[in-house]
């Protein structure tokens, strides 16, 4: 090992003459000369650093305040310096000044490049918890220029939302699923969606939430923060989810609420020619009219799309070759603009969608069954915008029918596409090719929805993300840990009764499991200390080893795992009911194989109560003839 610096020796010497038990740090052991030859900190940076020479070995600290947080850092910080850095608990003395708890903290003795490098790798979960350890690591993690750092890196996820809808005259609550890179999909309840909110929007880990009261919630997804907005007009008859929006413009870097606002609202069916933008940190919201009337419907059953700072929606036009056009709304000019569809000739009764493809506007259409309108019946084709300004279009993908709905706005993720089925499953399926030779190929079965709309399923783009939401002063800003979700309303007492019902048989059936096998073992046990009286070794083997196969076939309990403590998504809840069926299908099994168990044990007793009497028998007859 290199010598260890004269600072190193200094402390070491240090923590040896003292004996004080209150002040415990661990220290890390860093070779700075191991450290150089890893991405995280370049040589330039290792130059101008004079405590770092590429020959002395470094005691790095860890201050004893959260250490509870810290501790499960702590191998994961080592890891990432060098897989041969070791921790070396040591003891060192108690120090009550300012100064040397800042020299003792890690985070002044590891360059600050290296540890935001480190920082990056982490998930946010992780982070919100290191924001606890110290103060020097809550002011690295809450940075801004750090949270856009790790906002560029945030991997994508598809974020699947069912809306609260009444099904058979049972209401069912507003859910959402979570799907990562590898398509694993998450099983507890999204926090910051209460039962009634629609979802409106996703940009950069925030979700524009429509709500039942007078309000429109901005909620980050991965902290729980949120925050609530009054309605431009509150109470507004007609209004519907659909006809808001939530965009973000990178340059500006603002983020903005749109509402359309429409003349009339005939079915939601009619023209609108105002939007209103509200930008978060202002205190009103600001009209912005339009030049012409602009499709209602067609925001509401098409969609909108934020890319590149605008939003993209579609509306009529009577004289184009597709009846339809695109109109742009940047959000910085907050101007409009028309973009023509292609120049092609498509027949039949069509759908619309636009959608976004890798940061590209798309628009794909179908042909559709003309008395269910959202269903497809034909081939489903997605051209790609190539230039805005000379609307210049490319066919990106020709699919053949293969499911009924696709779940707009976002049902591309990554290389494959989501294509739902009328009988509730969800499925994905991988793109082969491009333009009209695509194909489809690997078809991955998701989940099941059912009893959920199939055409009222969306899907969005969402990151998890650090993003901070009390920078917007002018509104109320609502924590996770206080929102009641409205959950406590009246109409979703009996969804409550449901869960917790749900629980107590759970914890029913466990008890029983535990039950059965002990009086089952019992009277097993009970049964061999009598055979230890029968005097015949044959037939007090033979009866044992009757007992124990009958043992055998008792199912093993030992997959008794301890209930989730948060919420579950509707699926997980679904999957979750379904495996408590057939756990409690288990427990008539049991006591079936109990009542083996008994005439098992009867059998065997019986045996050797006439194996006792035949010698008692025997006895006899051999007494009367002597």
């Amino acid at each position: 090992m290199p010598a260890m610096s004269r600072l190193g020796q200094q402390r070491c010497r240090r923590v040896a003459t003292t004996s004080s038990p209150i002040h415990k740090p661990s220290f890390i052991c860093i070779s700075p000369s191991r450290i150089g030859t890893r991405p995280f900190l370049n040589r330039a940076a290792m130059g101008r650093d004079p405590s770092i020479n590429g020959t002395s070995t470094h005691l790095v600290p860890i201050p004893r305040f959260g250490s509870a947080y810290l501790k499960p850092f702590q191998e994961d910080l080592v890891a990432l310096l060098h897989p041969q850095a070791r921790l070396i608990p040591m003891a060192s003395e108690e120090t009550n000044s300012k100064k040397k708890k800042e020299e003792e903290c890690i985070i002044n003795c590891l360059p600050g490049d290296l540890v935001e490098r480190i920082f990056l790798r982490l998930s946010v979960s992780t982070l919100l918890r290191c924001t606890e350890v110290c103060k020097q690591w809550h002011k690295v993690i809450r940075d801004p220029q750090f949270i856009t750092a790790h906002l560029e890196q945030a991997p994508r996820c598809a974020l699947l939302f069912f809306p609260q809808e009444s099904v058979h005259g049972k209401p069912y609550p507003s859910d959402a699923i979570v799907f990562d890179e590898g398509w694993s999909q998450s099983t507890v309840a999204v926090p910051v969606i209460g039962p009634d909110d629609f979802l409106c929007g996703s940009c950069n880990g925030l979700l524009c939430l429509y709500t039942k009261a007078s309000t429109i919630k901005i909620a980050n997804l991965a902290t729980g923060e949120c925050l609530h907005l009054d309605k431009p007009i509150k109470n507004l008859k007609g209004d519907h989810f659909s006809f808001y929006r939530f965009g973000f413009h990178p340059v500006t870097k603002e983020y903005k609420v749109t509402h359309f606002l429409g003349e009339h609202h005939n079915n939601s069916q009619g023209t609108f020619n105002v939007i209103q933008v509200y930008t978060l940190g202002s205190d009103k919201w600001k009209d912005v009219r339009s030049s012409e009337d602009l499709s209602l419907s067609c925001v509401k059953n098409s969609g909108v799309v934020n890319t590149d700072g605008a939003m993209f929606w579609l509306t009529e036009d009577a004289e184009a070759s597709w009846k339809h056009a695109v109109i742009s709304f940047d959000l910085s000019e907050e101007s409009f603009a028309r973009i023509q569809l292609p120049d092609s000739t498509l027949g039949g009764y069509r759908r619309y969608w636009i959608t976004e493809i890798n940061g590209k506007v798309c628009i794909a259409t179908a042909e559709v069954h003309q008395h269910w309108p959202r269903m497809l019946s034909g081939k489903l084709q997605i051209w790609t915008l190539c230039s805005k300004l000379e609307s210049s279009w490319s066919q990106m993908y020709s699919l053949r029918y293969t499911h009924n709905y696709l779940p707009g706005p976002h049902f591309v993720h990554w290389d494959k596409i989501m294509m739902q089925s009328s009988l509730g499953d969800l499925c994905s399926h991988e793109l082969f090719g491009k333009g009209c030779g695509t194909k489809l190929s690997k078809r991955v079965k998701l989940l099941n929805f059912s009893p959920h709309k199939p055409d009222n399923v969306q899907s969005f783009i969402c990151v998890k993300s650090l993003v901070r939401l009390d920078a917007y002063k002018k509104v109320r800003i609502v924590h996770g840990s206080k929102q009641q979700g409205g959950w406590g309303l009246k109409k979703w007492e009996a969804w409550e009764r449901d869960i917790c019902g749900v629980e107590n048989v759970w914890k029913k059936v466990y008890k029983l499991e535990r039950n059965s096998l002990a009086v089952a073992q019992h009277l097993a046990t009970a049964a061999k200390m009598v055979l230890q009286r029968v005097p015949d070794e044959v037939t007090r083997q033979q009866i044992a080893m009757e007992i124990d196969q009958t043992l055998q076939h008792l199912p093993d309990f030992s997959d008794q795992h301890r209930r989730p403590q948060r919420r579950l998504n509707w699926v997980a809840w679904k999957r979750d009911d379904e495996k408590l069926a057939a756990r409690v299908n288990r427990l008539k099994d049991i006591t079936k194989a109990m009542g083996k168990v008994a005439d098992g044990i009867h059998s065997a007793l019986s045996d050797m109560l006439n194996h006792l009497q035949r010698i008692s028998k025997d006895a006899a007859e051999i007494s009367n003839e002597s």
